[in-house]
């Protein structure tokens, strides 16, 4: 009996490793090279601790291929993903995470036993972001790459260099003349807001948060689309070795004042109550920085004390991570809507009871899709949990079942569409359910109408309470709807004046000047953003080229992949689409390059121009007349840099860069001499 148990104990410890190990290596790939996770830090961190002790209790079963001897990998698995990969001169390794201060505690007790000196702590803030290692040679930057599997990194240098806050050049003296350091490329709070409104409207999977946004957007092709995704780095960490410096703290300050970005929020604790007293400050004063961070890096100070202590395969001996808990609240759900989409996707939006979390009301969160409500069994009336913390998105992570009402109904996802009564179909390989009555569910004309008169799109004045109006009364249910309405039907509506119906048929008479590639981004294509519209615009020259294109030939179009090229493809088969098209350009609207983008003159071939501050047009207009004389609009100034443009009121960020850089700084006044008679510009600043 003694035996048959021993055996059964040994067989459970086999599998609970092996089905350990399977979880965290998906979910680790899920975070790193998906960008999606499906668990929390905490829940992802809990699963690593219960494998160390089952590969403590039973080292015959621990394998040098376990998450707990190898880190998370971001390297790509497709040769395509276009990144070329090379070593670390240092292994990236990660550090051993806690929810403890006792295991603090334990941390720094491990270490005074393999120390036989005293030394000190650098307390620093633990950013939520995506880790980068940057090589420097000759103090200009020479390499960037992603922590990969911790041997060797993604090539993602050209991206880097359109970050505005990482330096091509360094200044001052004393940097070696080669040498790593590592940090973080974090995505403000700000930007990343921006990015999901935009990716919402075009009904564009959201990001959950800031450290996915930041990862993903440091793996675009695109250099410029990563130049406008507003995102900064922070650097923290020089490998021993490379600077002769005593303390890790003192490096840091030498790295910032050869003008890397290093933070300044750490400290220098000498025990645990400062260590404690560190935490509890950035536990609450967090939630005011602009940037997500997640918890507090503890190291070891003294360089030679950091030598001394080593490393694991996986983690170094003289750090640990205190992380914080995400922020949470329980509250009761009050009812679910389904919301119906311009695309006609329905997504489930829970009502709570207001709640508020990391100072704010929350009284909405999205159940994302019907696979989600059943993966978190919600009922009718569930007690559910909601976080935040590096969530910006309001996100229900579980149910309080002990607070569940007896005879509590699972939701009825519905069969039909709650806007027309379509019934909803799920095609194979998608996670939502769609409307198929995208020419007649109201919910959907209009969403197309709204995004077709959207400031990026078409620029018309005409809001979400005027789109319903002209729905309502049957004057527009086609875009082209909008180019036949005239003043004297206006004026007869509820609300409208003279005025204002003057002032929206100007804005309708102002958009027929709208160049081609926004055009195309208005007609609402699905899948089709801004960047792609612009670029499927520039490749084939003309709607009569795209919409005659095979998927093979739209597949030639950087950044097109199967799934935008089959929307393409099928949108031009609608002969519904295609007479809507045909209406659009008897409106008089521009449908070709030709047409829309004339160049007036080559005064700016081969120049990159960076603008910043006010003129006397538009920035819009500014970047538009950059492009008529045949240069091209950049975010950021980067080494590639031929202007920045300065009107008034310039950033001092993108000035200082122009300076370190050398790069040209010119005003208006310059910019149109420059545009009339092609000259070199005067620098000016």
């Amino acid at each position: 009996m003694g035996a048959h148990t021993y055996a059964m104990d040994y067989t459970e410890a086999k599998h609970r490793i092996e089905q350990l190990k399977a979880i965290l290596w998906e979910n680790s790939r899920k975070y790193y090279v998906e960008n999606a996770p499906t668990m929390s830090d905490y829940e992802y961190d809990q699963l690593m601790h219960e494998l160390e002790d089952w590969e403590r209790r039973y080292p015959q079963y621990a394998t040098p291929d376990s998450p707990t001897r190898r880190v998370g990998s971001d390297l790509e698995e497709k040769s395509e993903a276009g990144f070329a990969k090379f070593p670390h001169k240092y292994p990236m390794l990660s550090l051993a995470n806690t929810y403890s201060i006792q295991e603090v505690e334990e941390f720094a007790e491990r270490a005074s036993k393999g120390l036989d000196r005293p030394f000190s702590y650098c307390c620093e803030l633990k950013f939520d972001g995506t880790a980068i290692c940057l090589t420097y040679k000759n103090g200009k930057l020479f390499r960037a790459l992603t922590r990969g599997d911790g041997v060797q990194g993604d090539d993602v240098t050209r991206n880097a260099l359109r970050i505005a806050s990482i330096p091509h050049t360094l200044k001052g003296s004393g940097w070696p003349e080669e040498f790593e350091i590592r940090g973080e490329v974090l995505m403000p709070y700000e930007s990343f807001d921006r990015l999901n409104q935009e990716r919402e409207a075009m009904e564009e999977p959201l990001f959950a948060n800031p450290r996915n946004a930041a990862s993903g957007s440091l793996k675009l092709q695109d250099p410029e689309e990563v130049g406008r995704r507003g995102l900064f780095c922070t650097l923290y960490h020089i490998p021993t070795g490379q600077v002769d410096f005593p303390t890790h703290d003192e490096a840091l300050k030498a790295a910032s004042q050869w003008g890397l970005p290093v933070s300044a929020e750490r400290k220098i604790c000498h025990n645990i109550a400062e260590i404690e007293s560190f935490i509890r400050h950035w536990d609450g004063a967090r939630k005011q920085l602009p940037y997500a961070t997640d918890g507090i890096v503890i190291k070891i100070n003294e360089m030679d004390c950091q030598q001394e202590l080593g490393y694991t395969a996986k983690s170094p001996r003289w750090a640990v991570a205190y992380k914080f808990k995400a922020e949470q609240a329980c509250t009761p759900i009050l009812s679910i809507d389904y919301q119906v989409g311009r695309t006609g996707a329905v997504t489930p939006v829970a009502n709570l009871e207001p709640v508020l979390l990391s100072g704010t009301m929350v009284k909405r969160a999205t159940l994302v899709n019907e696979d989600q409500i059943r993966a978190l069994d919600i009922h009718e009336g569930d007690w559910v949990y909601v976080e935040k913390g590096g969530e910006i998105i309001p996100k229900i992570t579980g149910v309080e079942e002990s607070r569940r009402e007896p005879g509590a109904r699972i939701p009825a996802f519905p069969h039909v569409c709650p806007d027309c009564g379509t019934p909803l179909v799920r095609e194979e390989g998608e996670a939502k359910w769609f409307c198929p009555n995208s020419k007649g569910c109201p919910t959907q004309i209009k969403g197309r109408l709204e995004h077709f008169v959207s400031r990026k799109a078409m620029n018309i004045l005409c809001g979400e309470a005027t789109i319903d109006q002209l729905y309502n009364l049957d004057l527009v249910t086609l875009p082209s709807h909008l180019y036949a309405l005239k003043a004297e039907q206006l004026v007869m509506l509820e609300g409208w004046k003279e005025r204002a119906a003057a002032r929206f048929l100007e804005s309708v008479k102002a958009s027929l000047e709208v160049p081609f590639e926004r055009v195309l981004f208005a007609i609402g294509i699905r899948f089709v953003g801004e960047t792609t519209a612009r670029d499927v615009a520039r490749h084939f020259g003309s709607i009569d080229a795209i919409a005659s294109a095979t998927q093979e030939e739209l597949l030639e179009v950087p950044e097109v992949g199967e799934v935008i090229a089959r929307s393409i493809f099928h949108y031009f088969l609608d002969v519904e689409n295609c007479r809507e098209v045909e209406a659009l350009r008897a409106a008089g609207l521009h449908m070709s390059v030709e047409e829309s983008d004339r160049r007036l003159s080559d005064a700016l071939e081969g120049k990159t121009i960076v603008i910043s501050g006010n003129f006397s047009i538009s920035r819009d207009e500014m970047k538009a007349l950059i492009e008529a004389h045949g240069g091209k609009n950049s975010s950021s100034v980067s080494g590639k840099t031929s202007y920045l443009l300065a009107g008034s009121k310039p950033g001092p960020e993108k000035l200082r860069k122009a300076e370190d850089l050398g790069v040209p700084v010119i005003d208006e006044e310059a910019f149109r001499a420059l545009i009339n008679q092609p000259s070199d510009a005067p620098t000016l600043f």
